[in-house]
């Protein structure tokens, strides 16, 4: 186990365990972060944790072009109920994702430690967020990293109301010219949206 010091450095990613699991220790600062998600490393911990730092293989990763929009997900895209933003509410997000109850988690790995860092990395620039809105009220949304403009490392989503995260990953992937979004871990919802696993090797490939 390699436990990292106030140097911002990190063990090559080949070291992680079987499971993805690099590295124990070091801060949340807005320099290692950025330093890590540009090698492929992104934290993933519980407040009763020390921060811990992941680089799984095989990666799950969306390509833009294998986006899948089922018949319904279209009819609901048609009708233009929500409307979508991007980047007005970021923290708002960021806190509905750590809030929202999710199925075989008794808590939620967003913190408030890492609440802080990544509305640091909003305002320099690198993290951004989608929101969601049905009359005025925010009701899903997304937030994430972007690396060089070309890839947007998703970290987490929510929905108060039926298909709005959908409606927000959607409307981000046909919008914008990302080569690819990292979903870094498996979920049935974005596998049914078109997400796919890839190598870690050709992954950092695209880094």
């Amino acid at each position: 186990m390699h436990f990292l010091t106030q140097k911002i450095e990190f063990p090559d990613v080949s070291e992680a365990s079987v499971d993805g699991l690099l590295a124990v220790g070091g801060d949340l600062s807005a320099e290692r972060l950025l330093y890590a998600y540009q090698n492929g490393i992104f934290p993933w911990f519980e407040a009763t944790e020390p921060i811990l730092w992941w680089s799984p293989d095989p990666r799950f990763v969306l390509f833009p072009e294998d986006l899948k929009i089922s018949k319904s997900m279209k009819q609901v895209l048609n009708k233009k109920l929500f409307k979508v933003t991007e980047n007005k509410a970021f923290a708002e997000v960021i806190e509905n994702c750590a809030n929202a109850k999710r199925e075989g988690q008794l808590g939620t790995w967003i913190t408030d430690e890492m609440i802080i860092a990544y509305i640091k990395l909003h305002k320099l620039g690198y993290a951004k967020s989608i929101e969601v809105w049905l009359d005025k009220e925010l009701v899903g949304g997304l937030y994430g990293v972007t690396i060089n403009d070309t890839i947007f490392c998703g970290e987490s989503m929510f929905a108060k109301v039926s298909n709005a995260s959908k409606v927000g990953f959607i409307t981000l992937v046909q919008n914008s010219n990302y080569k690819l979004i990292d979903c870094q871990l498996h979920t049935n919802h974005l596998e049914s949206l078109g997400a796919k696993h890839i190598s870690r090797s050709e992954f950092l490939k695209y880094l």
